[in-house]
């Protein structure tokens, strides 16, 4: 069904994407996905989002560059899939209107990873390859904005540049106490 959904919004848009467009796709009768899923909004969020669970979040490798490189690349491919890049801006205008739906999205996947960059850089600091003052949001709304807008608008065109000079970004913010300046 995930794969159906996927298939779907590439061939049809967000907005055209609906529960019974998928379940025949898949092949099931639309109950089966009503099941697992509440709404279309649900299922559209497993099947684009599943490539950034904590399952795939990349190794400590002890290098805290590559691993911020290792990051980088994790979120610009999954945002620049063309399922999500169709369903992402339609995602944010429905959050807009449902801060339930956007609850749920910050408990499953933002809070997680903002986690494990925090648990990331504690390591690098303890290393000393990172401030130990350093700002771990300001690190993940880097990552989270750079990756989705070149996502959404250029995809992974250049991939390799761009995620190196985000990656070097995202380390001047990691060796750099929160709150000081250069």
């Amino acid at each position: 069904m995930l794969a159906a959904t996927r298939e779907q919004l590439i061939e049809a848009g967000y907005q055209a994407t609906t529960i019974a467009a998928v379940a025949r796709r898949a092949g099931v009768v639309t109950t089966s996905i009503y099941r697992r899923w509440p709404n279309k909004r649900a299922l559209v969020e497993d099947a684009v989002f599943s490539a950034l669970d904590t399952a795939n979040y990349p190794p400590v490798s002890g290098d805290l560059r590559a691993d911020l490189l290792a990051w980088t690349r994790l979120f610009l491919v999954a945002s620049a899939h063309p399922a999500a890049r169709s369903a992402i801006p339609g995602l944010l205008s429905d959050y807009h209107d449902d801060q339930e739906s956007y609850r749920r999205i910050l408990e499953r996947g933002e809070q997680p990873t903002q986690e494990a960059l925090r648990d990331l850089l504690a390591e690098a600091a303890a290393h000393g390859q990172a401030d130990p003052d350093c700002d771990a949001g300001a690190v993940f709304e880097l990552l989270r904005g750079a990756t989705l807008i070149r996502a959404l608008t250029h995809g992974t065109e250049d991939a390799d540049v761009f995620c190196r000079q985000i990656a070097d970004a995202l380390l001047a913010v990691a060796t750099t106490a929160a709150g000081s300046a250069r």
